[in-house]
């Protein structure tokens, strides 16, 4: 193998996580994609921006702050990767934002759909918008002016401000020159003008152009100078003493009202802003010049991801489908879903096929009278859930309900914690998992009396029990009856909600367990069988691959000759094609109308083709401070099933495929003359959706 520094065999966590987002803007560049749906992408870079700038920029500027010297394997130091975050981050926004103006919105107004500036308002429109401001903005209001006893107030993480500069003496004499008005966050950040006084199909106005246009209203008396809208993001990762807690659900509701007012990491204005309040407000929240972004537009495009879903242009949105069914549940007498499992396992690939036996699974359960227990993880539901709707019902008929809910799934954690108090209202078991390690494994366990015995079945998954996201995540689902299974789900549940040691599990790989040193060693078995001269193949599917050591044996597989294909959505810290390292190994990421969340590991183990799927990535979170598990598929028939729809699909991609070089950049696939242009999750649509509605 080739002798690299160490460092210089890992990428950066963070510049992976930019470049990521670089790909997510290019489906908003690509006019492939329907115009509405390009607005979309453009929005999602902006939310994923915002999760970024509150967990890991502000973890950088904690490490700066604490003169940390970083521990990453790629050996930078946390000012170097500050800096190089800052300088990529400002290009990508001025794209995002060029993109926006000069390309979106323009195809938009070609479309009828407009966003009036105040330039464009006419007399009627004007008269509308002025009575609107005083019926539905004024009264909520309150500005604040910047004197010695109203200081500047403590504005909310991600909440949309304006920044005043005024001139003359208000009815107290006082004369500060500035003053701050919050926009409530009950208020849209869009608004849809009337039809009879629109000039095209749809006329949007920017609650910011409103307050701009009558924030005099609020100064009587006074010369506004200038108003200026601004956000602030702050650091919301949230901090428990883990081994002070005495009760993790009275600690988090305790922290949870702070997320909003962290220590600030970014401040976003407009591009109108002056050099004085932009040095001003920079002071205020104790930020400097790399964490300041001037904006063409509104500086919260995340408020704009709901536009498309009021406009009634399906042409201009991808083309609705309905999910479809696997043949052994759309038989007629399938109503039965233990029935259905008893005869065969049964896979489930979302979202081209229906998140509904899911929940049939959970509801059938709470009604069936032979069902004596329920037993079921959650992570993220959402805040309104059939599934956890369900899980209530089966506890108020008194069957033994037991719930791990996870208080710590990021930003979910306050629907988490009403779920759980909901649950024990009705006398369900409601755990937390284990202090230290988050439970972010997908399963469900329900024992049913058959007879004389008790049955159990599961559902195991790579996604979440959430309807909404089914729609558009790709994950897998699995049911058995499996009894070898069944028992290691259950040996899982024993060691979430009591004490004692961990068993040995047949089937299931664990963390914190036991997954890491599996798929270690099934990565070796794979160089040990290209070592006898054998064919070797190694296929991973995740959204992230960053933990060292796997990628050392992914590099020492590769030297033996192991023929590696790596599906990695996102932030992928291997570094693919170097000679006498690497030169086996090719590494894509696949961005398009669904976010691709599915993990799957396939081994072709001289000729037995292991196939695993988890929720977990190759990271050291899910390895070692995580509950996960690693499940197999047994069924040859199914196991060709993931194969044929999980992975070669997007081998062959060569539409929405980019594939990543030695640098850690990405490039797309381009088709040659002679190929035939394929589009994986189009061909899965194709061939899974029950069909598409006209």
């Amino acid at each position: 193998m080739i002798k690299l520094p160490t460092s210089s065999q890992f990428l950066n966590r963070e510049l992976g996580q930019i470049e990521f987002n670089r790909r997510v803007l290019a489906q908003a560049e690509n006019r492939d994609n329907p115009l509405l749906e390009r607005l979309r992408f453009l929005c999602i870079v902006s939310s994923n921006l915002d999760e970024f700038f509150e967990i890991r920029v502000a973890g950088l500027k904690e490490q700066i702050k604490l003169g940390a010297p970083g521990f990453e394997p790629d050996g930078m130091a946390p000012r170097q990767v500050f800096k190089l975050v800052s300088e990529q981050t400002h290009l990508l926004v001025a794209r995002q934002y060029q993109l926006l103006n000069e390309d979106i919105l323009p195809g938009l107004a070609n479309e009828g759909i407009n966003f009036l500036r105040r330039a464009a308002w006419n007399d009627i429109q004007r008269e509308w918008i002025k009575a609107f401001f005083f019926r539905e903005l004024m009264p909520v209001l309150t500005p604040i002016g910047l004197d010695p006893s109203h200081p500047f107030p403590r504005v909310l993480n991600k909440s949309l401000n304006f920044a005043v500069e005024l001139e003359g003496k208000d009815a107290f004499g006082r004369s500060s020159g500035a003053a701050i008005v919050q926009a409530p966050r009950v208020l849209p950040r869009v608004i849809l003008l009337p039809r009879e006084i629109s000039t095209s199909e749809y006329n949007f106005v920017f609650l910011s152009s409103i307050l701009h246009a009558h924030v005099g209203e609020l100064f009587s008396g006074m010369n506004v100078l200038g108003c200026y809208q601004f956000r602030a993001t702050r650091n919301s990762d949230l901090f428990v003493d883990e081994e002070e807690v005495k009760n993790l659900r009275i600690a988090l509701q305790g922290e949870l009202p702070q997320r909003h007012f962290g220590n600030a990491v970014r401040l976003e204005v407009a591009d109108n802003c002056s050099p004085r309040m932009a040095d001003f407000l920079l002071e205020q929240f104790g930020l400097v010049r790399e964490d300041f972004y001037q904006v063409e537009g509104p500086v919260n495009l995340v408020r704009l991801m709901q536009v498309p879903d009021r406009i009634e242009r399906p042409e201009l949105k991808y083309p609705p489908f309905i999910p479809g069914l696997p043949a052994t549940l759309q038989k007629k007498k399938a109503t039965d879903i233990f029935q259905m499992i008893r005869k065969n396992d049964i896979l489930l690939h979302h979202p081209y096929q229906s998140f509904q036996p899911v929940i049939h699974f959970i509801q059938q359960a709470a009604a069936d009278s032979g069902v004596v227990a329920i037993k079921q993880t959650v992570y993220r539901t959402g805040t309104d859930s059939v599934v956890m709707e369900a899980l209530i019902a089966a506890a108020s008929r008194g069957k033994e309900v037991t719930v791990v809910v996870e208080l710590l799934a990021r930003f979910d954690e306050e629907a988490n914690i009403n779920w759980a108090s909901r649950l024990e209202e009705v006398g369900a078991h409601v755990v937390y998992g284990i202090v230290g390690h988050k439970t972010h494994t997908k399963m469900a366990m329900i024992v049913r009396r058959e007879g004389d015995k008790l049955r159990r079945y599961v559902h195991l998954g790579t996604g979440n029990y959430h309807p909404s996201t089914a729609r558009l995540y790709t994950d897998f689902g699995l049911f058995t009856c499996n009894e070898e299974i069944c028992a290691d789900v259950n040996e899982v549940f024993i060691q979430l909600t009591g004490l004692g040691k961990a068993g040995k599990l047949k089937h299931l790989w664990q963390s914190p367990f036991s997954f890491h040193s599996q798929v270690l060693k099934a990565i070796n078995n794979e160089m040990q069988i290209a070592k006898a001269g054998k064919p070797a193949r190694i296929i991973a599917k995740m959204n992230a691959l960053l933990e060292p050591q796997i990628i050392r044996a992914l590099y020492a597989a590769s030297a033996a000759g192991v023929k590696i294909d790596l599906i990695v959505r996102g932030v992928c810290a291997l570094r693919p094609g170097i000679t006498g390292l690497s030169e086996n190994i090719r590494v894509r990421s696949v961005i398009g109308r669904f976010l691709e969340h599915s993990r799957i590991f396939y081994f072709r183990n001289d000729g037995a083709h292991d196939i695993y799927l988890s929720s977990a990535d190759w990271m050291g979170r899910n390895f070692f401070r995580r509950i996960e598990i690693c499940f197999p598929v047994l069924d040859a028939r199914l196991k060709k099933r993931v194969l044929t729809e999980g992975l070669n699909p997007y081998l062959k991609d060569n539409s929405q495929s980019w594939e990543m070089d030695a640098d850690g950049h990405y490039h797309l696939r381009a088709t040659t003359r002679s190929s035939k242009k394929l589009c994986a999750q189009e061909a899965l649509l194709t061939e899974l959706a029950a069909a598409k509605q006209d």
